[in-house]
């Protein structure tokens, strides 16, 4: 296979928890090749390595080139992210991920050419502010809602990593000694809008004998969770369990996102995700709402955006990352014009065309630069579509797992801002 022509090529994939979305993209910043795999369910740290190089050797077969050749590979990952080794620890949305592993020096060995690992959502909110709706602002909050809820963050250009855990929104306490979150602690935001947790007191509502159409939706649609697609669904067909749910998962982020706001004092929030994007400009405006009772600085209240770069912008930062270790370039700088490449994604889809294979993004899923790094931030995650079905814009996901059996609480444990 040769080297495809034009500058120098990289890689990049964004790990989830139920999907793996790769990439190969050029320095005009234009997706070459593209493929998508589902995340291994067991065989821990070991299985989910080989997946991803199957998935990046996959899409630069699309590419026309092969791994080696490539200028390097970044990986966005859940977990607490060691920059420096490439480390990944604590990714429980990942099966059997409890300790640590060296997943960087992994598939550097197997590819043949170096990788970077950087937070999914860090890489992801770099790019938003990069190319996509954050462009205009000089500091944004990302906030990644799907199976969990994710964070990044970018103040004065630059993103804020803290010590290695900076952008954990999920975990910020919406109610003292409320519900289990999935990460073992109570009163979380995650416990109360993170897809898992919902569908987890969505099982514990129908076996106290509520009705629904939501497991229904998910068995028609060949999955074995409650995906962004099956809520949406649901929603369409005024599912009053799914309605309730969502309307107090909007409630705590509002509550959330405000106080996170009200530490930061950002000049915008962008809310993306697979149910961020799933549920659009609708959710998003309702969220802005909600926000409003607990925000302090209410005259002057930050922009509220729906995410621009989709499904593939976790992708696309992370193949930027590779720019930033290799080069030295510095923390994103937003671009004030489209750059090659974006838009052109997200325009064949707004015309009724098809994404390429294993696309599936949004507006603007050409294109990205800039994208920076973390530790430990707020993680994501993405789901795999079923057979046959092509997956829906938007359908990365953040992190977060389900509740162990017997955790849910009682209707008395909602958000105290409900």
């Amino acid at each position: 296979m040769e080297r495809a022509s034009g500058p120098a090529l990289r890689g990049g994939i964004d790990l989830g928890g139920t999907k793996i979305e790769a990439i190969v993209a050029d320095a005009g910043h234009e997706v070459l090749g593209s493929s998508r795999h589902p995340t291994p369910s067991t065989g821990g740290p070991q299985a989910v390595a080989a997946e991803l190089v199957a998935a990046i050797k996959d899409a630069c077969q699309g590419a026309g080139i092969e791994p080696a050749a490539l200028q390097g590979v970044g990986i966005g990952s859940p977990g607490v992210v060691d920059e420096t080794t490439g480390a990944v620890s604590t990714a429980r949305n990942l099966p059997d991920w409890e300790g640590s592993f060296e997943l960087g020096e992994t598939l550097s060995r197997e590819l043949g050419t170096p990788v970077f690992v950087g937070n999914d959502v860090q890489v992801a909110t770099d790019a938003e502010f990069a190319l996509g709706a954050g462009r205009p602002y000089s500091s944004l909050l990302g906030v990644m809602w799907g199976t969990g809820v994710g964070g990044g963050i970018i103040l004065d250009r630059k993103p804020w990593l803290g010590r290695g855990g900076a952008g954990e929104i999920g975990h910020v306490v919406v109610k003292i000694g409320g519900r289990r979150c999935p990460c073992g602690r109570r009163g979380c935001m995650e416990a109360y809008a993170g897809r898992a947790a919902m569908e987890a007191r969505a099982r514990q509502r129908v076996e106290k004998g509520e009705k629904t159409d939501l497991f229904k939706l998910m068995k028609d649609r060949g999955r074995t969770k409650l995906t962004s697609a099956v809520w949406a669904k649901a929603l369409d067909r005024g599912d009053k369990l799914a309605t309730d749910l969502l309307d107090e998962a909007v409630e705590a982020l509002g509550a959330g996102i405000a106080s996170a706001q009200n530490l930061l004092d950002v000049e915008a929030i962008v809310i993306g995700g697979g149910l961020g994007i799933r549920l659009g400009e609708p959710f998003v405006r309702r969220i802005r709402q909600a926000m409003m009772p607990h925000t302090f600085n209410d005259a002057h209240p930050p922009d509220v955006l729906v995410a621009a770069l989709g499904d593939v912008g976790g992708a696309l930062g992370a193949a930027l990352l590779v720019s930033r270790r290799l080069e030295g370039e510095p923390a994103p700088v937003a671009e004030t014009s489209s750059p090659a490449g974006v838009g052109s994604a997200g325009e064949a889809m707004a015309a009724g065309e098809a994404p390429a294979a294993g696309d599936g993004s949004a507006a603007g899923a050409g294109s990205a630069a800039g994208a920076g790094s973390a530790t430990g931030a707020g993680s994501a995650t993405g789901e795999a579509p079923p057979p046959g079905e092509a997956p829906a814009a938007g359908e990365a996901t953040a992190g977060g797992e389900a509740p162990a059996a017997g955790d849910g609480p009682g209707a008395e444990d909602i958000p105290s801002a409900l």
